[in-house]
């Protein structure tokens, strides 16, 4: 399906945002209780992640278990993932995204993460061999994510299926359990890809500059 452009200068910061460092970092979008954010940042301490969860129940279980554990090379964030990104993310910064088992929006197609606009905007803050996990339990959610990285995106990637014995989330452990199919998209982002939103900057006040592409139009 084709895909309108996103609008990113009009994306207001969010409540009590703070800027992060320009270092190169992970972020997990829709982190949960943090399962996957405790699990990734102990048994990588050379990395850093940010953890971002918008449901504030949530958030506040993450950050209590977070407390216990006392990982150093952990942040989280409590905001909605679309206007942090775009406000806190330099281009090019991050190493790895994580959208682990996101709301399969059943009555919105639209909002599925391969077919916003924003998922340029995403590809953008990207390094170059950067890579985005996209897990899913949902067969038909997957398909059509692969075909838009496909048609849509051009992007490189690689369908996996995700271990029975793998628990990353509390919903990768529920799913697993009741003997569901759960699959990852390794989404890749290759040397020479160009989006829209390469120089983009919202804390300098800059604005996209078109550039020459053929992604999502």
């Amino acid at each position: 399906m084709p895909i309108r452009q996103f609008q990113a200068q009009r994306m207001h910061a969010p409540r009590d945002f703070q800027m992060i460092s320009p270092d190169p970092l992970c972020v997990e979008i829709g982190a949960g209780k943090g399962k996957h954010a405790l699990l990734f940042t102990a048994n990588h301490p050379e990395k850093k992640l940010i953890a971002v969860e918008r449901t504030r129940e949530k958030f506040v279980a993450m950050q209590k278990q977070h407390g216990l554990e006392g990982q150093q090379n952990l942040q989280l964030v409590h905001a909605d993932a679309l206007p942090w990104v775009v406000h806190a993310l330099r281009p090019q910064q991050v190493e790895q995204f994580f959208i682990l088992y996101p709301n399969p929006e059943p009555h919105n197609p639209a909002q599925r993460w391969l077919n916003m606009p924003f998922f340029e905007f995403l590809i953008s803050r990207l390094q170059v061999g950067g890579q985005i996990t996209l897990a899913s339990n949902i067969p038909e959610y997957i398909e059509e994510a692969q075909q838009q990285l496909i048609e849509v995106w051009k992007l490189p990637f690689v369908k996996e299926r995700i271990a029975d014995s793998s628990a990353r989330t509390h919903f990768e452990i529920k799913y697993l359990e009741r003997g569901e199919l759960c699959q990852q998209l390794i989404i890749t982002k290759p040397e020479g890809y160009c989006t829209r939103f390469d120089a983009f900057q919202a804390l300098q006040g800059q604005q996209p500059q078109a550039q020459s592409s053929d992604q999502a139009e």
